[in-house]
């Protein structure tokens, strides 16, 4: 007979199902009937992580740390919490603990790391490197890569020998800032170096702090060709003199927390009465084909299909008034070129968006707009709706604050 879950157990199960209350319930009888157990201490802080209790979710995920010091699961947690409260000196020290996570490849292979010569690459602690080479490892996803972009003309100021890996998806980005950085796809393309470091720890590494964020990525634009062919696509789609207005709202669905972050196209019904308006899909992936089912008074071109990279989308932002989109890639990237953009957030987000802010220190040009509650984006939507109508139109085409 199949055993009975243990009320740790039903704490994560119901948590996955987004019944919060019900999981934080077992999570509490949980660690009351054994206080010795890391796992129930760990499952309670990441619950309670999503109900946006983050200081008792710190505090359960230190319990578990003390019981169990090795184990990777509980520091990642209580990283992404001391992060998501802006106590970020320790917080990036803990993040660290996400390369011992189960199923986390080695950053760099381990044969790049043996091959030839007597002295073996070593993590980079962010000392000058003057004669060396570094590597530095686009080591997340497509936001975070933009995100921490920022951060390669700091690295190359200690190390002006600077080779960058990432994926070809990412590449247009990369290419597009100024430095003129070596890049390599392929890890057969990498020459030999002296140090390695994730993209992602250059902000520990530097001791970023929330009010010393270094700006993004600067001198980041389209190319000219393409831009130039996309403004005489959009002007021949698009009514004269509507402000225009992208959207995406799902991101990818294998993403952990997808249910949580993406939502209908039908919900941002608000965005299809405003007057003067345009609205320009920028969304990919399977819900690209909601755009299809549109039915609003303001006219919506969906770009999805045609946008073949990152290179396309840069050089449509630049043409929009306003960006609304969902926690996704997109959202970095318009934030990245200065553009006025709007970012829905789920009530517990990402821990680089913070607690209760309306905008955010890595993109002064981005506003957020939460969740009061796990699933109810309504409060969101219509700040993120009086965002983009209090921005009217210059000749320039860019907005401004009435």
């Amino acid at each position: 007979m199949p055993s009975t879950p243990s009320d740790s157990d039903l704490c994560e199960i119901r948590r996955r199902e987004g019944r919060l209350d019900e999981a934080a319930a077992h999570g509490r009888r949980a660690v009351a009937l054994d206080p010795g157990d890391a796992a129930c201490w760990y499952n309670l802080g990441v619950v309670l992580y999503d109900r946006l209790e983050v200081a008792a979710s710190i505090s359960c995920e230190r319990r578990a740390v003390r019981l169990r010091p090795d184990w990777p699961g509980p520091h990642f947690e209580l990283a992404e919490g001391l992060l998501l409260s802006g106590q970020w000196g320790e917080g990036w020290r803990e993040y660290e603990w996400r390369w011992r996570l189960r199923g986390v490849p080695p950053l760099v292979p381990p044969s790049l790391l043996t091959r030839g010569g007597s002295s073996a690459p070593r993590p980079w602690d962010g000392r000058p490197l003057p004669e060396g080479i570094l590597l530095l490892v686009a080591d997340q996803g497509f936001g975070d890569t933009i995100q921490f972009a920022r951060y390669l003309p700091m690295a190359a100021a200690l190390c002006p020998a600077l080779v960058v890996a990432c994926s070809p998806e990412i590449l247009p980005v990369i290419r597009a800032l100024p430095g003129g950085h070596r890049i390599v796809t392929d890890w057969e393309e990498a020459p030999p170096f002296d140090a390695y470091a994730a993209l992602s720890g250059l902000p520990g590494l530097f001791g970023t702090g929330i009010d010393t964020v270094p700006p993004p990525l600067p001198g980041l634009r389209a190319e000219p060709e393409r831009v130039q062919r996309w403004a005489e696509r959009l002007d021949g789609l698009l009514p004269r003199g509507y402000r225009r207005v992208g959207l995406v709202w799902a991101g990818r669905p294998t993403h952990g927390n997808d249910r949580n972050r993406s939502l209908p196209l039908a919900q941002l019904a608000p965005f299809f009465a405003l007057e003067k308006t345009a609205l320009v899909s920028l969304q990919k992936g399977p819900a690209q084909a909601e755009a299809a089912r549109y039915y609003g008074a303001a006219p919506l071109v969906d770009l999805g299909p045609e946008l073949e990279s990152f290179a396309d989308t840069m050089a449509v932002l630049g043409q929009l008034d306003h960006v609304v989109c969902v926690d996704t890639a997109v959202a970095h990237l318009a934030g990245a070129m200065g553009r006025p953009t709007a970012v829905l957030l789920p009530h517990a987000p990402d821990w680089r968006w913070l607690l209760g802010r309306g905008g955010t220190p890595w993109y002064p040009t981005v506003t957020l707009h939460r969740q009061p509650a796990p699933g109810q984006w309504d409060e969101a939507i219509r700040g993120a709706v009086a965002a983009v109508a209090g921005g009217r139109l210059r000749a320039s085409g860019r907005p401004t604050r009435r």
